[in-house]
């Protein structure tokens, strides 16, 4: 993904909206870190100070999520309420979700004591299923988690917070279908960090992401897509992933068109995997694929996903060699993207017309 260069407030405002998208690609973010751009900065500040305009200073608008004594009372007192009976329970909770979407500072708090995140979870870690737990309580709690992962010095504590990790399992597999979609959209955030992602696919979440992507809502499906990507960035996760049958499930909708683009990043990552090549293989993804890349609304990015997919399939199966050469004939698809792909998609392609030039003189010489 190539870098982009917002203004500080505006992009914070973003993702702490609870976007994992770029604004301009609307690609999904592998991870919501910020680095300042002191070069734009200071181009930005010549040119400021050379027309006599003063820059605004943004120190009081970093600063601005500290935590007041007052902020930590309110807290306290709605985490206390957490061990109160139901309703009570059911009134912090609440109003918990809305702090930690709309207040910086309450989510600063929970990330100094490793005690508070449990208290916040005790209503569902005092059940052996979350679905003993009202539905609106699961769901305000799952959301304020989300809320709190979004703020980078959270991520960490929250998902190494031993109950945190199973809870979103739980309500990925027994949620309402916005809990669900929640959870997925926490897991994805938290998975910003390399360790994270390690910790997260060892706990078991691909499995449930994959059938929420199978099964769930346009909503729900993007934040599983969105996980699902994040945590196959780390190699090991990549054969749980196909072991959890990401494979078929992806390609099925690809093939229906549904989040065309996020889907192929990830079946790009996973098609290096020798168990994806042979089920992609089976399910008849090169022709899908291809045609993809003909369509006029495929974006670059998208083609250079499809093209290197059928490279690691033609590359690792020589079966698909015959079912290329006649796809070649028929539209001349390979022979376009040399021309018009991106840099990688030509390389890509280039080679599979090298390989199959060869196949074709090999076969005249004989």
């Amino acid at each position: 993904m190539q870098f982009a260069t917002y203004d500080r407030p505006f992009i914070d405002n973003w993702l702490k909206a609870g976007n994992r998208t770029c604004p301009r690609t609307e690609q999904v973010l592998s991870h919501t870190v910020l680095t300042p751009n002191h070069l734009i900065r200071e181009v930005i500040s010549k040119w400021c100070t050379n027309q006599g305009i003063e820059l605004a200073n943004t120190i009081e608008y970093i600063h601005e999520g500290a935590a007041t004594g007052a902020d930590r009372a309110h807290f306290l007192f709605l985490l206390k309420k957490m061990s109160l009976p139901l309703p009570h329970q059911k009134e912090a909770a609440k109003e918990l979700r809305v702090l930690t979407k709309k207040v910086p500072s309450f989510r600063t708090i929970f990330g100094e004591s490793h005690d508070f995140i449990p208290q916040l979870l005790g209503p569902l870690s005092k059940t052996e299923s979350l679905s003993e737990v009202p539905s609106d309580l699961q769901e305000d709690l799952i959301t304020t988690l989300l809320n709190l992962s979004i703020h980078d010095n959270n991520k960490k504590l929250v998902a190494e917070t031993p109950i945190v990790i199973p809870v979103l399992i739980d309500a990925l597999q027994s949620g309402t279908m916005e809990t669900r979609s929640n959870s997925a959209a926490a897991i994805f955030t938290l998975s910003a960090l390399d360790s994270n992602k390690l910790l997260i696919g060892k706990s078991g979440a691909l499995k449930p992401l994959i059938d929420l992507l199978d099964k769930g809502h346009q909503l729900a499906m993007k934040d599983a897509a969105s996980a699902i990507f994040n945590l196959c960035i780390a190699h090991e996760n990549k054969s749980r992933a196909v072991k959890a049958g990401a494979v078929k499930v992806i390609m099925k909708k690809i093939m229906d068109r549904t989040l065309v683009d996020e889907l192929l990043s990830t079946l790009a990552m996973l098609s290096c995997h020798q168990r994806a090549v042979e089920e992609l293989v089976q399910l008849k993804a090169i022709p899908c694929l291809l045609t993809i890349i003909r369509e006029s609304n495929t974006c670059a990015r998208s083609k250079e996903n499809c093209i290197a997919i059928t490279h690691n399939l033609c590359y690792n199966d020589r079966t698909t060699w015959k079912e290329l050469r006649e796809e070649e004939k028929a539209f001349g698809t390979i022979s376009q993207l040399t021309s018009n792909g991106t840099s990688r998609a030509k390389r890509k392609a280039n080679e599979l017309l090298e390989r199959l030039n060869k196949a074709v003189n090999y076969t005249h010489t004989a």
